[in-house]
């Protein structure tokens, strides 16, 4: 700790938001470019360096963030840099898209502004690529083993560089044209621009690892052939299989499932497509769903230039602070939060009716109606109680164009044939059931991240990448591995 008094004498202050006027024009992240080197020292300096830090046990990556935090006091980038990608492969990423649990778990958030560790996380990651310090690690030597990784996300490329550095032949191979996953087709730019995701898969190439685009497993290449080719296989294809809205009215067009709005507009802004077909411009567009995905849509939309947009929230308002009786520290509450796309919202007044910027809580989608040549037209619905049911009197008709379904996801995709071919066993909730060494009941093929899991956040995938990488390194030397295992895959965030 550099100044023991930090933490009492210096405020918490973020990286600063663009105006939004401004980041409404255009893709570019949200944030000030260069504004936030130099506050980040004096923020480290927050930090108390606990003698028990619970930031660790709330990130499962157990970053080593009091370790940081003191370098970055003191501006030493390249031990900084050293200490974070010594448990995190990619930063950059998690930086600029977890929700920061970690801060969540800061002590100092007791009675205070937690430490803004996500801050400094991206400003260490940003300052290694501009100063060289992340140089590829190509292994000393190859083990003569062989590794197919499927599927590109944050699991499945953390995987592959794991097993890469460890001297494997790594091949990753993705269904879509580009490397990424959800990092690349579903993260809107304004989050994070692709850029990032492009200078780390190049750092990835030049360690070894290969990228086969465009082949989906079990469509293009049967899922057996895959498996008689390689020593081991990592499946980390994500839960993409989205929940439906089974209500009147749904075979209107112009209600779409989230995961097909929001790819088209990253192609736009990648130049494959000069308009995205599906675009928001003009029309009024009701989001149903509460969380991160719907507030991308919400996001984009409004970038779209639509006529207005709002957001269905079945969950109540949350309050501004944390309740202490059902969610004490240092669990990851539910807090009234104001994202870069719901503050634009709440300025730009894109939905005049709403409780709460674009958001309209406590309510439920009752049916849609539409035109004479099928076409939505308008979304009804209606308040809901604490138990979700529906509350007398309280209907309303909202105008919509443009309906986005952000309803979260149910389990790994099966279309391409992938598990069915392979015959891997599933658990009750639909994920890829796997042993305590994440193994599947094929031998040699492994589950991590959502696929496995279920849909969680950034930091539980890369860190399920890490651990199982450990494990199949295991498996192929027949010994103990160096690699670093930081969870196992029964492991969940804390709660109550």
């Amino acid at each position: 700790m550099a100044d023991p008094k930090g933490f009492m004498s210096t405020p918490r202050e973020e990286w600063p938001r663009r105006p939004v006027e401004e980041r409404v024009r255009d893709w570019n992240e949200v944030y000030v470019p260069g504004a936030l080197l130099p506050i980040i020292s004096r923020q480290a300096n927050r930090c108390m360096d606990c003698g028990i830090p619970f930031c660790h046990e709330a990130c499962p990556l157990g970053n080593l963030i009091p370790e940081w935090n003191g370098l970055v006091s003191r501006e030493d980038w390249r031990a900084a840099a050293d200490r974070l990608h010594a448990t995190n492969n990619f930063p950059e990423f998690t930086g600029r898209l977890c929700p920061a649990p970690c801060e969540a778990g800061c002590v100092l958030a007791i009675n205070q502004p937690a430490v803004t560790i996500k801050n400094v996380e991206v400003a260490i990651a940003d300052r290694a690529w501009q100063e060289g310090f992340a140089q590829p690690r190509p292994p000393e030597r190859l083990s003569g083993r062989t590794v197919a990784v499927v599927g590109s996300g944050p699991a499945g490329l953390a995987a592959a560089q794991q097993l890469t550095r460890a001297g494997h032949t790594v091949a990753v191979y993705e269904r879509a044209d580009r490397i990424g996953g959800l990092l690349r087709y579903g993260i809107p730019a304004f989050k994070m621009e692709k850029r990032h995701l492009d200078r780390r898969l190049g750092q990835m190439r030049a360690e070894g690892t290969k990228f086969r685009t465009s082949t989906a497993i079990g469509r293009d290449i049967g899922a057996v052939e895959l498996r008689a080719r390689y020593d081991a296989v990592v499946i980390a294809t994500g839960a993409t299989a989205w929940r439906e809205l089974d209500v009147p009215g749904r075979e209107l067009a112009g209600i779409h499932q989230a995961m097909v709005y929001l790819p088209l507009a990253d192609r736009v802004c990648e130049g494959d497509l000069e308009v995205s077909p599906l675009s928001a411009a003009g029309k009024h567009v009701v989001i149903v769903g509460g969380g991160d995905t719907g507030a991308d849509c919400l996001g984009t939309a409004v970038r779209e230039g639509a006529a207005s947009v709002t957001q269905l929230d079945i969950y109540p308002q949350p309050e501004p602070g944390r309740n202490e009786d059902t969610e004490p520290w240092p669990t990851y509450p539910k807090i009234y939060r104001l994202s870069a796309a719901h503050e634009e919202a709440r300025d730009l007044r894109t939905a005049p009716a709403a409780d709460a910027d674009a958001r309209l809580f406590a309510t439920s989608t009752l049916s849609f109606t539409g035109d004479a040549e099928g076409h939505v037209r308008a979304l009804h619905l209606t308040e809901v109680d604490e138990r979700r049911r529906p509350v007398s009197g309280t209907g309303r008709t909202l105008p919509a164009d443009l309906v986005l379904l952000a309803l979260g996801f149910s389990g790994p995709d099966r279309e391409d044939g992938l598990i069915d071919q392979l015959g891997i066993a599933l658990d009750p909730r639909g994920t890829i059931a796997r042993d305590e060494d994440f193994s599947t009941n094929v031998p040699g093929v492994y589950a991590a991240g959502d696929a496995a899991r279920g849909q969680s956040l950034i930091v539980w995938a890369i860190a399920e990448g890490r651990a199982v990488a450990a494990a199949v390194d295991r498996r192929l030397t027949g010994s103990a591995s160096r690699l670093p295992a930081p969870i196992g895959p029964y492991d969940r965030p804390m709660t109550a």
